[in-house]
């Protein structure tokens, strides 16, 4: 039996707008998880993961209220006008692409929108309030809107496990401390505020003189960030490790390791970095097959909305401290300072040895700090013999230089000040005044 010609163009069109909402159901953004249980007194920060976010949307601004309202002609529901209790602060968004069509979302709830919602529940509203993440369309679409609902509790054990706040100090309170070669910088701890309860698992690290300073990212605990990119975070010099278990009641003290591991023998400037790695806790996880955005379970305890603060302590003097025995370790003993090398042959440098040394870096620069050369000597030599083209690259003939000791894996172990030498004097020349080697 034939179909009417009509009848068949209906059925195309209802096969077209059936295949059209199923593509647009597909793409839909999905968060996950959908809901929460949320400190009703303080802060809490909840790991998301947004999946089905393509190429053609990014992430927009982030509202918390009390109710929904039919966020048409866009998709999805967005906040009431005049129930909105907050926006998330630009400083607090770390939403980040994760794969290719998923985002991670670090969700910190200031404790002035937890009191409002609780004060609204006191007055009969509902206990529950919503967070909103806006996806705008980048090609003139309709924006998304995704709402994950959240839960007024005590801030106990059903609270994702959660850093609020933290605080790493000196004894006695100074953030920077200034020490000799070879001293010891006081006690430190990290005084820490949470929410939920699990195990607080990471490492104390050490950033030498001359390293690249950590970044932002390097800063921010390990489960703040996607998964593919909590591997990229830099290593630097392990200290101590520690795995505690985080109780509830909301503080906790983290001593630090014993101070006398902290390196201090180098001259310059050090950081002390608090690590936190990400932990296994069900209130926290985020499953990634329910949004579309891969497989498995993302664990992230101990996340936070801010990068962990960091100690400095500073090694000052010529780092050649008398030992024991009387004997001077690493320190510069020719040229004398200030003393001249003849612009027609090289000229020796020699220090004394560091009993730790693997090898020796010489240092050369200009009196203004442009490098000239730098080169490495062997164990068991404390003598080098600088080029003629030393005194050539030094425009003024003023130079300064220092050694540096370093372990067998080129970390500097101890390192000497500086000390001046003038270049390429002839014969009769005057030597020029000392001090103004040194600028």
């Amino acid at each position: 039996m034939t179909r009417p010609a009509h009848v068949a163009a209906c059925a195309l069109v209802t096969l077209t707008i059936s295949a059209t909402l199923s593509q647009g159901l597909s793409a839909q953004v999905r968060v996950n998880p959908t809901g929460v249980s949320v400190n009703a007194m303080n802060a809490t920060t909840v790991f998301l993961t947004f999946g089905g976010v393509s190429a053609n949307l990014r992430p927009a601004e982030a509202f918390w209220c009390g109710e929904l309202v039919s966020a048409a002609p866009d998709r999805g529901s967005r906040c009431s006008p005049s129930t909105i209790f907050g926006r998330l602060p630009a400083r607090y968004d770390l939403a980040r692409r994760s794969g290719q069509n998923a985002f991670t979302d670090i969700m910190s709830i200031p404790a002035s929108v937890s009191r409002r919602a609780y004060q609204d529940a006191r007055r009969g509203a509902v206990a529950t309030f919503f967070y909103v993440r806006r996806f705008e369309s980048l090609v003139g679409g309709a924006d998304e809107f995704v709402a994950v609902t959240c839960r007024l509790t005590g801030g106990e054990a059903k609270v994702p496990f959660a850093l609020t706040d933290v605080r790493v100090s000196f004894d006695g309170g100074d953030q920077v401390q200034f020490l000799r070669a070879g001293d010891t910088p006081p006690p430190f701890a990290a005084r820490i505020t949470h929410n939920g309860t699990g195990r607080l698992v990471g490492r104390w690290e050490v950033v030498m003189p001359g390293e690249e300073t950590p970044s932002t990212d390097d800063l921010l605990t390990e489960a703040s960030l996607p998964l593919e990119q909590r591997t990229q975070q830099r290593r630097f010099s392990p200290v101590q490790r520690f795995n505690l278990f985080a109780p509830p009641g909301g503080t906790i003290v983290l001593p630090g390791p014993d101070p006398k591991r902290l390196p201090t023998s180098a001259e310059g400037s050090y950081l002390v970095l608090l690590r936190i790695e990400a932990s296994d806790d069900r209130e926290g996880d985020s499953d990634l097959g329910a949004t579309g955005g891969g497989s498995g379970i993302v664990h992230s305890a101990a996340v936070a909305g801010f990068p962990m603060p960091v100690l400095r302590y500073v090694v000052m003097g010529d780092g050649a401290p008398i030992a024991r025995d009387g004997a001077t370790r690493l320190a510069l003993l020719e040229p004398a300072d200030g003393g001249a090398a003849r612009a027609d042959s090289s000229f020796r440098l020699r220090w004394s040895a560091e009993p730790r040394a693997n090898a020796y870096r010489v240092d050369l620069q200009s009196v203004s700090g442009t490098p000239v050369l730098s080169a490495l000597v062997p164990r068991g030599t404390t003598l080098y013999e600088a080029p003629t083209l030393v005194w050539q690259r030094a425009n003024s003939g003023r130079l300064r230089w220092r050694v540096t000791a370093l372990d067998g894996v080129g970390r500097a172990i101890r390192q000497s000040g500086w000390r001046g030498v003038v270049t390429g004097v002839k014969s009769g020349d005057v030597r020029p005044d000392v001090e103004s080697l040194h600028p």
